[in-house]
């Protein structure tokens, strides 16, 4: 199965430098994937090294704990955006959802949905911390304000994405809310799981491209498919 377009590639690390952006923009540019995830300092380079391609830049607000202000997510909203982001997604005020504060939710969602004129907007929820309730509240809250994608974690909390998560989100979601799964989805078969259960992005930062066995009678290896090293052609 051809999943490069499901692929969010991503370096969100604190220590990334020029250098390991544009590795990624390249490995993406050359697996075809979907996008490149960056921090905001990185996306006008991302934005500018992938320009004439299909591969899109998202980037990450509020990120990683989402209790940042209103007024501040908004401004990181809107400047990357005019600095070249296609994709937006952002940390949710976990601490308000627990709090039960759910016109709060709902206006931090609708001004960062209304400020990025028209760009995909992902929030992220950061499952590892929620109960079924509270997904199932935050699933109806990403239904009721349109937008694109439910995420269900940033990758810095206590665990990645689960295949009970996106059982959860599934039962409560609308038709029109798509899921990306993302935090410790580090093989091609995770990858595969996740999108038959539903998915249709995969956050990770490990290449994810489908492997199979050599035939070279030197070697005798796995490698990437399309890109083998082996000495003798298969």
């Amino acid at each position: 199965m051809d999943i490069n377009n499901y692929i969010d590639y991503t370096n969100l690390k604190a220590i990334a430098t020029r250098e390991d952006i544009k590795k990624l923009c390249d490995e993406a540019m050359q697996y075809h994937f979907a996008s490149v995830c960056v921090n905001p300092c990185y996306v006008e380079l991302a934005s500018e090294l992938l320009e004439g391609t299909n591969v899109n830049v998202c980037t990450v607000i509020g990120f990683p704990l989402g209790a940042n202000m209103l007024a501040v997510k908004e401004y990181e909203a809107i400047s990357a955006v005019e600095l070249g982001a296609d994709e937006i997604d952002m940390v949710i005020n976990v601490g308000a959802l627990k709090d039960k504060d759910y016109d709060y939710i709902k206006e931090e969602i609708e001004t960062i949905r209304d400020s990025i004129g028209g760009k995909t907007l992902k929030v992220i929820i950061e499952t590892c911390y929620l109960t079924e309730a509270e997904i199932r509240k935050m699933v109806e809250i990403c239904n009721d304000t349109f937008v694109n994608f439910i995420k269900t974690s940033t990758g810095f909390g206590t665990r990645g994405a689960s295949l009970e998560d996106i059982e959860i989100i599934n039962k409560y979601k609308n038709k029109a809310l798509e899921i990306k799964a993302s935090g410790g989805i580090k093989t091609y078969d995770d990858a595969i799981n996740f999108i038959e259960a539903g998915v249709s992005r995969i956050g990770t930062s490990s290449l994810l491209v489908e492997k199979e066995e050599c035939n070279c009678h030197e070697c005798n290896c796995e490698h990437e498919k399309d890109n083998c090293h082996c000495k003798e052609e298969k």
